[in-house]
């Protein structure tokens, strides 16, 4: 290829590393909300550990 034919190439709109990054972020999201939603339930039932 010419370097006028390599100037017009455009890239892809999403890479790997931002699907990736994202795929994490909603990951940690739902982690996160499994989380509170545990120690809700946990609190609500008084069904936990006393720290001594």
């Amino acid at each position: 290829m010419q370097d006028e034919e390599l100037m017009n190439i455009w890239g892809g709109a999403f890479s790997a590393s931002l699907i990736t990054g994202i795929v994490s972020a909603v990951k940690t999201l739902f982690d996160l909300g499994r989380n509170i939603g545990s120690a809700i339930r946990r609190v609500m039932g008084k069904n936990y550990c006393q720290v001594k």
